[in-house]
């Protein structure tokens, strides 16, 4: 799984278009639906700290964990910056290692397509679930198979920003339902540039695959909606959000 060294500075300029607010809005209400307006909330995958400080200014309790340094850094300065109470911890999801239990947890965009393997897929719900009060909720979102077949598959995307620019190729791998991404990154140094390189991929998980981790984790689905519809799944959506109950003790 990729450090993210060079793409942990320009993360957010190049996830700019992403309305953090408005999904942090809708996981909230999701939250308080079922019980959990309040507590500790940990946030997986929580990357360069996004919606850890959005669900940090809606009252939560919150303790980000990533695999990343470099993003946690970038997470450290903000949160400094802004004056945030919240915890980061440099943790994998298949391995936690928390003070204590927390009310809630969430991993968003796309946290759960970046394990690596079915065996990854059910430690980080093991490891999240052993970690969370019965009747704590677990919201997650993933990827579908439409989007890596359809969208981000054999795709070239390019942003020319003043702080960097950036060629993301991907390629999907049909028989292994993964995506393979590759980032050449320029900085611009001079009169010239520096480049540097990421790689790393993401895997499509089917919803076989996840209702049997998250039973193995002891976890019910309270729901499972399509981003787009927000009701009901969708073989063509292009996002698929899942919200589960813990419901017994590890």
């Amino acid at each position: 799984m990729s450090a993210y060294r060079a793409f942990a500075s320009v993360y957010d300029l190049l996830t700019d278009n992403v309305d953090y607010r408005q999904r942090a809005e809708k996981i909230c209400s999701l939250l308080c639906h079922y019980g959990k307006g309040s507590g500790i909330l940990l946030d997986a995958g929580c990357g360069t700290g996004n919606f850890s400080e959005l669900f940090s200014e809606k009252g939560y309790d919150v303790i980000g964990v990533d695999l990343s340094v470099d993003m946690l850094c970038e997470a450290q300065r903000k949160k400094t910056e802004k004056g945030l109470d919240i915890l980061y911890l440099n943790q994998d999801m298949t391995d936690l290692d928390l003070y204590g239990t927390v009310d809630c947890a969430v991993c968003l965009l796309d946290g759960i397509n970046h394990l690596p393997g079915e065996e990854a897929l059910q430690a980080a719900f093991r490891s999240i679930g052993f970690f969370m009060e019965k009747d704590g909720i677990f919201i997650f979102d993933v990827n579908t198979e439409y989007k890596h077949r359809c969208v981000l598959g054999d795709q070239t995307f390019v942003y020319d920003l003043p702080q960097v620019y950036c060629v993301w190729r991907n390629q999907y791998d049909s028989a292994e339902k993964r995506t393979d991404i590759r980032l050449d990154l320029f900085f611009p140094e001079g009169d010239g540039f520096i480049r540097q390189r990421e790689e790393f991929s993401e895997w499509f998980y089917s919803d076989e695959q996840i209702q049997t981790g998250l039973r193995n984790a002891n976890f019910e689905i309270l729901n499972c909606f399509a981003e787009e519809s927000e009701t009901t799944k969708d073989k063509n959506s292009q996002r698929q959000y899942y919200v589960c109950r813990k419901t017994k003790d590890q």
